[in-house]
């Protein structure tokens, strides 16, 4: 029950921060996503199963607010905290190069899929512009915020699992 109120409480703030205070603090109109950041550290740090239901709940706030119709992003978060999850196998919370790297590919592929979807589909077929204008840009604003908030995530999952494992043992 912790764990959910948390994780319901880290994807509201979350989504609050990117956008109100990032918006504020546009890099040529880029602001950094931070559901991203969410979604793939949850996923790799808690697995699949974490992963996509974070995505969806993140992804799902983010159409209700800003999206052209409903489940779009959630399906796109989804598939980005299932995937991530498969790396919970070889995740090492002292080794922050994984999770770095996960993040950037998980950025870049949601710009990709986001261009494809909504305007390669519609006939614009400008790529190189969108993909050196905007997903490049958000790519490298996201590793910025995830370098501030990754260790965030990493000590509340921290203390969450122990928690959770203080909890077990009294039960037993």
């Amino acid at each position: 029950m912790l764990r959910k109120f948390t994780v319901a409480l880290l994807i509201l703030i979350c989504y609050i921060l990117q956008s109100s205070v990032f918006s504020g603090l546009t890099f040529a109109g880029i602001i950094p996503n931070l559901m991203i950041i969410l979604t793939s550290s949850f996923g790799f740090m808690r697995g699949e199963k974490e992963g996509l239901v974070i995505g969806f709940f993140c992804g799902l706030l983010t159409d209700i607010f800003f999206g052209s119709f409903l489940g779009f992003y959630a399906l796109v978060l989804m598939y980005i905290g299932y995937l991530n999850g498969k790396f919970s196998r070889i995740f090492y919370p002292e080794d922050i190069k994984l999770p770095i790297a996960l993040i950037v590919t998980s950025d870049l592929s949601y710009g990709i899929i986001c261009y494809v979807l909504s305007f390669m589909l519609r006939g614009r077929f400008q790529f190189t512009y969108y993909f050196t204008h905007i997903i490049l840009p958000e790519a490298l604003y996201t590793i910025l915020a995830t370098m501030l908030l990754y260790p965030v995530l990493l000590k509340i999952n921290g203390k969450l699992e122990a928690w959770e494992k203080r909890r077990e043992q009294k039960f037993v």
